[in-house]
């Protein structure tokens, strides 16, 4: 049996394990599996280990053959910039994904086969990160914005890791890591960036044609639903599109979990702005194009996706597939001229190096001894 699929029975296993005090014969199956899992990352780390730095960049992660071959992009992409010093690897934190991947979700799609992948979450990989000995680790998030997935990157991967949690660790060794641990932060992580990613978009060849003749070009974000909206994050999406306007672009963003800003309140923002009709270039504000973008943006099956909303007003035509796309950009050349593509914020290669100066950032802190604390060296108040 393929080892990924033990991971939901392992997780399962581990939350029981906290309760009782006794083990039975399955306690002790679920934790062989768990050891399993936990065995083939470390096995990936050890045969992979080059340097004594790392970098683990973090996906929620998705069962779509594009997106895997976004994530192959964007790792690749990483090695050839920091691939002389750094090792890196790359982590779903979606343990659905990671399960549905490794079983083949969509290996007989007709429209849009995938192949089976193994991927693996990131306590795994910190565990086995630790395990090999790194000196210096860099935790990148590849979420857009500094919402609830990169919260539980942050504050439950990443400081479970530095608190030792499952006593993996000697203490010398968390005391060689103090300051040595820093996580890059998402994509819009200050206001600062939002301008950065604002800019960079309006610089794309095919959004600058999207918006030629008057047309309009409107963006599908994820954002965190009502009442967990994490450090404020779902703001960065209306400063996103007031940076747009400013430009004087008719570019508007929406989300598919932000109370007031799904794709009804898109439209009505578009006429309130004075337009009335036009063509519509719709695209995912998202790492990849996964489900949200072929089923709730671009479904012309679907009543209610973004494609079939905008279709339905009078005086709008909207699209979704780009077949005039910058074929450098597409993953690997996979697509064709003239093949049904989307193109996600990770296959843009302007996209990534604003990822990527957030790793820089998280690297510098890293070298200069100023990365997280653990407490086995935290002063005491």
């Amino acid at each position: 049996m393929n080892k990924i699929k033990y991971l939901m029975v392992a997780m399962l296993a581990i939350m029981m394990g906290m309760n009782l005090t006794s083990c039975s014969d399955d306690d002790d199956d679920a934790k062989s599996n768990y050891e399993k899992y936990q065995q083939a990352v470390n096995d990936k780390v050890n045969q992979n280990k080059k340097h004594d730095n790392v970098i683990l960049l973090v996906a929620f992660g998705s069962t779509w053959q594009q997106a895997f071959d976004t994530f192959d992009k964007i790792e690749a992409e990483y090695k050839a910039e920091f691939g002389s010093e750094w090792d890196v690897f790359l982590a779903f934190s979606s343990a659905i994904c990671i399960n549905q991947a490794a079983a083949g979700e969509n290996v007989e799609d007709e429209d849009y086969p995938a192949e089976v992948r193994n991927y693996y979450d990131p306590e795994h990989w910190l565990t086995a990160i630790g395990k090999a000995g790194y000196k210096q680790i860099v935790v990148q998030s590849l979420q857009v914005i500094p919402g609830e997935e990169y919260r539980r990157v942050r504050d439950s991967y990443v400081k479970d890791f530095m608190n030792n949690r499952n006593n993996d660790f000697t203490e010398e060794y968390m005391h060689s890591i103090d300051g040595r641990v820093a996580v890059g932060t998402p994509l819009m992580a200050e206001r600062e960036d939002v301008t950065k990613l604002a800019n960079a978009l309006l610089n794309e060849s095919d959004v600058k044609a999207a918006l030629q003749n008057d047309g309009i070009v409107a963006f599908m974000g994820h954002g965190n639903p009502e009442g967990y909206d994490y450090y404020g994050a779902n703001a960065r999406y209306t400063e996103l599109e007031e940076d747009f306007q400013a430009l004087g672009k008719r570019c508007f963003v929406g989300t598919v979990d932000m109370e007031d800003n799904f794709v009804d309140d898109v439209v009505a923002r578009i006429k309130e702005a004075g337009i009335s009709g036009g063509k519509v270039q719709l695209y995912p504000l998202m790492s990849i194009a996964g489900d949200h973008a072929h089923n709730d943006m671009a479904d012309p099956d679907d009543d209610e996706s973004w494609f079939s909303v905008f279709n339905a007003e009078d005086g709008f035509s909207a699209t979704a597939y780009e077949t005039n796309y910058p074929k450098n950009e597409a993953c690997y050349t996979k697509y064709k001229a003239g093949d049904e593509y989307i193109p996600a914020l990770g296959e843009r290669s302007a996209v990534r190096k604003l990822w990527m100066a957030h790793t820089r950032e998280a690297i510098a802190a890293v070298k200069a001894g100023k990365g997280m604390s653990t407490p086995t060296t935290a002063v005491e108040d």
